[in-house]
């Protein structure tokens, strides 16, 4: 009787999981595995938002893994040696997993692999996260791209809709006696900070599965224009279940490929996938520039003159207490809900590097530590794009105003009213400024702005322009 691992990573699902479906047809054991061992992703380990949504995603998993007649297998240590130890445990001749590309998680795999089969296991890798892997779309010139548009149309030209691989009905698992709890690993807060947490997702491969339907059921026809308004649900809210792989980039792109029939309907599909598409690009990004993680990707950036870090300033930023309504919004959403509409997160990234001065880095680090869907590419790509160092960067001159964009995406103020409650008594048209109304400020207990926005705003175009002309 042949026995394999399957290693569980980021891959939290039985649907279409290449690494799982090929070790049932190869074999006639299989013992599911996942290993905790943050600190070889160090320098980013996975924050405390990730955390809690790994602790009730690996929940979801053992259910579902013990309705099919296996369960879970948790341990925690450096991973090889835990991988050796779970072979001569289980007499093991092979080890399937599907890969990650996060630059320290690449060359930690590298070496479990070379590792592995120079014991004489049979080992499998599997790309089960990307609709392409990020060597597989190149220039002409064969190089990687650096421009989101032409990469995507690449990609796009070469995408194939598939129907996801079909979960197992059963798996002959194995079940050893020195299993880990769950909540040994400590990934749920021992304060609760994470109560709204449970009140807005569902991790796991049913939550996920629950959210793909009803964005297309019920927002893919108004994607186009809802996804940047910030008080409504425009958007598909799948970024999380990507991340931790409770859902494949395949799956999403079946889906929408199979019911999204009228023109309206197909229209948000493709502007959908080109939100996927630029997930992809990030990932594109990190694999071939493995240094952004850290480090500009534009070199004239590495002397841009940023302010002094003022850790007053980035806390008041942290805490929502920044006297700009819209920003002070998508702070206090993200603390609350451990998520930040898409729109809002460009207003408040904005706000931190080009009027406040900071270093992206400060605010690329605190995402990762309370966004549940932080994933490093993305994240990195994020944050590069709009302090203006990365691929595609948004030009010097582009900063956004959060008055107007507030006005614009939250006409009639609801969702500041929402996360702001201090100004919901404020009218539409003064939600924005609550400055400008006579004794508002005092009367409410809101603070002032802690930044001048035009003054801050040709500060930053003065230093900008300085880099562009290096």
């Amino acid at each position: 009787m042949t026995t394999a691992i399957v290693w569980f990573r980021r891959d939290l699902r039985l649907t279409d999981n290449p690494a799982l479906r090929a070790a049932l047809q190869a074999h006639q054991r299989v013992l599911p595995v996942y290993l905790h061992a943050p600190d070889e992703e160090a320098p980013w380990q996975p924050g405390a938002a990730s955390r809690w949504w790994l602790h009730q995603s690996l929940t979801a998993l053992d259910a579902t893994l013990r309705k099919c007649g296996a369960r879970l297998h948790i341990a925690a240590g450096a991973t090889l040696p835990a991988l050796r130890r779970l072979i001569v445990a289980t007499q093991a001749d092979a080890v399937y997993w599907n890969r990650l590309y996060e630059p320290a998680v690449i060359a930690r795999d590298t070496v479990i692999k070379e590792a592995l089969r120079n014991d004489g296991l049979d080992v499998h890798s599997f790309n089960a996260n990307l609709l392409f892997e990020p060597w597989e779309i190149a220039t002409a010139q064969d190089t990687p791209y650096k421009v989101f548009t032409p990469f995507w149309r690449t990609a796009r030209a070469r995408l194939q809709e598939r129907p996801p691989l079909p979960p197992p009905r059963r798996i002959e698992g194995i079940e050893l006696a020195d299993a880990l709890p769950l909540d040994r690993l400590g990934l749920q807060p021992k304060i609760a900070w994470d109560k709204g947490f449970h009140a807005v997702w569902q991790p796991g491969e049913a939550g996920a599965a629950r959210k793909l339907r009803e964005f297309c059921t019920e927002a893919i026809g108004d994607y186009s224009a809802a996804r940047d308004l910030p008080d409504r649900v425009g958007t598909s809210q799948l970024s999380p279940h990507l991340h931790f792989g409770e859902i494949s980039p395949m799956q999403i792109a079946w889906a929408l490929h199979q019911q999204a029939h009228s023109a309206r309907q197909q229209a948000g599909a493709q502007k959908f996938m080109s939100e996927i598409g630029w997930r992809e690009f990030s990932h594109h990004l990190l694999y071939h520039f493995p240094q952004t993680a850290q480090k500009n990707l534009n070199p004239r950036f590495d002397h841009f003159g940023w302010a002094v870090d003022d850790e007053v300033l980035l806390q008041r930023w942290q805490r929502g207490r920044t006297g700009i309504p819209i920003v002070d919004a998508g702070m206090r959403q993200l603390w609350a809900t451990g998520w930040m509409h898409n729109r809002v997160r460009m207003l408040v990234a904005s706000f931190l590097t080009k009027n406040l001065g900071q270093h992206w880095l400060h605010g690329a680090r605190w995402f990762w530590d309370t966004l549940v869907d932080a994933d490093l590419a993305a994240n990195t790509q994020g944050w590069q794009w709009t302090a203006g160092s990365g691929a595609d960067a948004a030009p010097y001159f582009r900063i956004f105003n959060p008055v107007t964009q507030g006005e614009k995406f939250d006409a009639n103020g609801d969702y500041v009213r929402r996360w702001v409650p201090e100004l919901r008594s404020l009218a539409a048209d003064e939600i924005q400024q609550p400055w400008r109304v006579a004794g508002g400020l005092q009367r409410c207990g809101y603070p002032p702005p802690m930044v001048d926005l035009a003054v801050s705003r040709a500060r930053a175009l003065t230093a900008y322009q300085a880099t562009a002309q290096r």
